[in-house]
This record gives C-alpha cells, structure tokens and sequence, in this order.
C-alpha cells in the first residue's frame, strides 16, 4: 500500500511540502511509538540532535526482540555489534511531549556487518521528521571483526513486517 507523507523542504529559504513514498523503505520494518521527554529537548524544546540515536537504538532493540532473542543474548553467545558508521537528516523537528513513530529495517547484511535505516514520523505517521542508518559490526568481545552469524542475520531479516510497538 502506498501512502503519500508530507517532506517540509528548503527551497531558496522557502518552506514548501513535498510527498514522500512510504513504499521505498526497506521490509521487514517496525514501527516503534516514543514520546519526547523534556531530557531529549533544548532550551528551546525541541529535540536535542544526539537524542535521535537513542531513539534509533530502541527500534534496533525492537527488531531483535520481534524475533525471540535479545541483544543481551547475542553479547552472552559471544557477539558484539559496535556502531562504525552513523547519519541522521533533520528534516522537521520534534518537540517536547510529542509522540512520534520511528520507523526501522534492516537495509543490508555484510560478511561482517549489518546496516539498519530509521525513519521518523509525527504522531499520524505523515511528516516524515528524520531519516538516518547506522552501520554495525560485528566483532568479539575484545572488537576483533567476525563473521555474522548465521542465527543473528536470520533474526534481524526475518520478523513481523509493519509491527507496531506502542507507548
């Protein structure tokens, strides 16, 4: 099912809404629900840039709980996954006290590797408000690359697709 999402977009210091296609992220996806607390936001609430990636952490967290494991299961099986790449586009911000839905997926698996993509949304899932990917290796306890296990690439690309997780 395709939904159209309004895009706020600069042009020549001119806001104007574009639509943006939910349709081109990748599946199996989650959808996790996070209300702004006042400890994410600025003097000016509005929510502080480096919080966005606590909130990606907790949707990578979902997805590894939809499949039936833990990230402290995969630490205990001898597994790390550090983050070696990150990015996040502000596009719209966020507030204290709102309710907004980040969206995430598992875009790639390398040999040693796994990349998730984030997208998040207002409350009604239509202002697309950031976008973002980390990339994470894996390693062994002591940061030495290793090969994704089979096990492990099969919990982060096989769970419910379009689950929601609520407040």
């Amino acid at each position: 099912m395709s939904e159209n999402l309004l895009h706020p977009e600069t042009d020549s210091g001119k806001n104007r809404i574009r639509t943006v296609k939910q349709e081109t992220f990748t599946h199996p996806s989650v959808w996790l629900a996070h209300r702004i607390s006042y400890g994410e936001t600025d003097a000016m609430g509005i929510v502080y840039y480096a919080e966005y990636f606590h909130i990606f952490e907790r949707a990578r967290d979902a997805i590894i709980r939809l499949s039936g494991m833990s990230y402290r299961l995969v630490e205990e099986k001898g597994f790390y996954l550090p983050v070696r790449e990150a990015r996040c586009r502000y596009r719209s911000p966020a507030h204290f006290d709102d309710v907004v839905w980040c969206r995430a997926g598992v875009s790639g698996c390398g040999h040693a590797s796994i990349t998730f993509e984030y997208e998040l949304y207002d409350e009604e899932k239509k202002l697309l408000l950031v976008t973002g990917m980390t990339q994470h290796a894996c390693t062994t306890a002591v940061g030495r690359p290793v090969r994704l296990p089979d096990w492990l690439r099969e919990c982060v690309e096989n769970f419910e697709d379009g689950r929601e997780i609520t407040l």
